[in-house]
């Protein structure tokens, strides 16, 4: 306990306080704290942190750091000790004695934007079940370190975080689930396989490891080799109950890579001298309408529109968008800010409708997906049944069990609704230049928009490129499935991974791109 407290310089200190010395080291004190954790003086490593700032005079560790600092700050370092404080701090969230932390100590680790999105009481609750129900650890073990981004395993679970620009880098995204050891489902313990084209060994190998690391029902890998034939192959299952083999022609949805397809109709228009870049796009908009009349259609494309989300993304039906919607769109952010929201691809699929004059599945197919032979795509008004080669999508249960996600679709079908298979993706990015002229598909891949300053992924139109990686490409993650697709700038080789369990899959596609860039 701090006797005798007085505020000084925003943080609390005691007449009882030890004094830092004239150099303190941010390491040392981490070392003591785990020291302290290991002698069995304290339950967690949150707790013996905590005393030790208390212990110098602070409120707080990250009042201690923000003080103490590293001779060479690292924002990584700062990430990661926000991702153990939650770790450490929900591990005994299943203890008798357990207090669940106030809103203060949420808002030292969490960015408030993020907490202003999902509320401090979601966020505990959300939290302190992954912590009750799967038996979190206190030991973070870093997979992959990016600026701000940390991949790390604690126990049977991978958690992926997302620091802030700026320091103290509080976390403004974190994200839980659990890998191949917590499956206990016998269902997916001997995988059927299948494959078209030749596959590399390569592929294989990644596809083997992956389906049983990350524990997953179901698995489709694709690309195209040295002479620009298509390959792909499947591993496991597209249902469970009752078990049907996972086959390449079954379809997925592929939800925000819908955005590409949308990105390329609206070009195609422009190509047809039907739109203008730069023109408003409420010069065009008939069934809904934007509340700023100065928002260009390469504000939509790029995200930088500040239009507020539409409503629910997910529901068992798709909308008529304007009941989604209403009849004039919001703004909701900053115009010129790379948002990534639904409202301007909600925008630009009203558009597509309004000067095509057919819905915008309809439409998109006319402009798009028919052109580049995608037979095996569409855009369903709910989830597609088992007849129609389509994927059930699986979540896994406490007990390790595979059980079926809810069969929602996206609400938007221009932002989240294409379905469609691995073939058809692979012949999306091989082709889809084709279908506009070289200026513009140039265009379209040139980096307009970065979500922050420091991001390494800027946004084109409708694509995020990566410059250092030479790549560009599109992620979808929701209910019950998950995509990825890349595309290398330098060669035109694409890649593509699809899963039926709804966790980050782009790991695994990386992987694939760069096991057959150095076989």
């Amino acid at each position: 306990d701090v006797a005798d407290p007085r505020a000084v310089g925003g943080t609390t200190v005691s007449e009882s306080s030890r004094s830092l010395p004239d150099q303190p080291s941010l390491r040392f004190l981490k070392l003591e704290a785990r020291r302290r954790l290991a002698a069995g003086e304290f339950r967690a490593l949150y707790e013996a942190q905590l005393a030790i700032a208390r212990e110098y005079g602070f409120s707080s560790w990250t009042a201690l750091k923000q003080v103490v600092g590293d001779s060479q700050p690292d924002p990584d370092e700062d990430v990661l000790d926000h991702l153990g404080w939650v770790v450490s701090r929900l591990a005994g969230a299943g203890q008798p004695d357990w207090a669940p932390p106030a809103e203060q100590e949420l808002a030292e680790h969490f960015e408030q934007s993020y907490l202003n999105r999902v509320t401090p009481g979601q966020l505990i609750e959300n939290l302190s079940g992954m912590a009750r129900n799967w038996s979190l650890g206190d030991e973070v073990t870093v997979i992959t370190e990016r600026p701000r981004f940390i991949l790390a395993r604690v126990g049977g679970v991978r958690i992926t975080t997302v620091g802030a620009d700026e320091p103290p880098h509080r976390l403004r995204g974190i994200q839980a689930y659990r890998i191949g050891e917590s499956v206990t489902d016998s269902r997916v313990a001997a995988p059927p396989a299948d494959a078209a084209g030749e596959v590399p060994q390569a592929a294989v190998a990644v596809a083997e490891e992956a389906f049983g690391k990350l524990g997953l029902p179901g698995l489709v890998l694709a690309g195209v080799d040295d002479h620009g034939q298509p390959w792909e192959l499947a591993r496991g299952w597209a249902r469970l109950d009752p078990q049907e083999p996972l086959s390449t022609t079954h379809r997925f949805p592929v939800y925000t890579i819908s955005t590409l397809i949308t990105a390329t109709a609206v070009l195609r228009l422009v190509a047809d001298g039907r739109l203008e870049l730069d023109g408003p796009a409420n010069d065009h908009l008939r069934t809904i309408r934007l509340a700023d009349d100065h928002i260009t259609v390469r504000d939509l494309l790029t995200q930088t529109d500040g239009l507020a989300a539409p409503g629910e993304a997910f529901a068992e039906t798709v909308p008529d968008l304007a009941t989604l919607t209403g009849p004039v769109l919001a703004s909701g952010g900053t115009r010129g800010t790379a948002a990534g929201g639904l409202g301007g691809y909600a925008a630009l699929g009203a558009l597509i409708a309004d000067i095509s004059g057919s819905p915008y599945p309809q439409a998109a197919a006319r402009l798009v997906l028919d052109p580049l032979g995608m037979s095996g795509s569409s855009f369903p008004e709910r989830w597609p049944a088992a007849g129609e080669r389509a994927v059930s999508g699986h979540r896994l249960d406490d007990g390790g069990a595979f059980v079926p996600a809810a069969a929602e679709v996206g609400t938007v079908p221009a932002a989240l609704g294409l379905w469609t298979t691995a073939a058809d993706l692979i012949r999306f990015a091989l082709g889809w230049s084709a279908l506009l002229p070289a200026p513009l598909a140039e265009e379209a891949l040139r980096p307009v928009a970065r979500p922050r300053p420091s991001s390494e992924v800027a946004i084109g139109f409708g694509w995020r490129i990566n410059e250092s990686r030479g790549a560009a490409g599109h992620g979808g993650l929701a209910r019950g499935a998950a995509a990825s697709l890349v595309v290398k700038l330098d060669s035109g080789k694409a890649y593509v991974a699809l899963t039926n369990r709804g966790i980050p899959i782009e790991e695994v596609n990386g992987r694939v791109a760069q096991a057959l860039a150095d076989s």
